[in-house]
């Protein structure tokens, strides 16, 4: 399934909602909003925003998040936080991706999906002795629900 390059199927403009399930707590959250993937000052990245809605335990209210998306010349991406530390690498080109991200004592593990040209889903389970949580987010092109 090739998508011509990861960073050409994510530019533009995303409807997002991530469902959140904290194995620990027992709470189950919700974040619905934008995402939205741009060009970055150099062209050779996309920078990623996306602000919304959390509803999670006490906390209702507006939430936000920045990454970057730098190209590869290999057609994938290597994602960063937004002050540049390592993330992860996706790439799309077939599909679907999987990834790992040990953040001190915690494994955090993602599967990437391409579920239609208009359509993505990113499932976290995220696990270690600070944290045992799943969350699956749902990435929708505006206008085509």
């Amino acid at each position: 399934m090739d998508v011509s390059g990861t960073l050409s199927y994510l530019a533009g403009d995303w409807q997002l909602e991530r469902l959140i399930s904290d194995h620990r707590t027992g709470q189950e959250g919700v974040f619905r909003g934008q995402a939205r993937f741009r060009p970055s000052a150099d062209d050779q990245a996309l920078e990623y925003r996306e602000d919304g809605e959390l509803e999670f335990g006490d906390y209702h209210g507006p939430a936000s998040r920045s990454l970057i998306y730098r190209g590869r010349s290999d057609g994938g991406a290597d994602v960063r936080f937004a002050d540049g530390r390592e993330f992860y690498r996706l790439d799309l080109q077939s599909g679907s991706c999987q990834a790992a991200h040990p953040c001190r004592a915690d494994q955090y593990l993602v599967t990437v999906t391409r579920r239609s040209p208009v359509s993505f889903t990113e499932t976290w389970r995220v696990a270690g002795p600070g944290k045992d949580y799943e969350m699956t987010a749902t990435y929708t092109r505006p206008g085509t629900e």
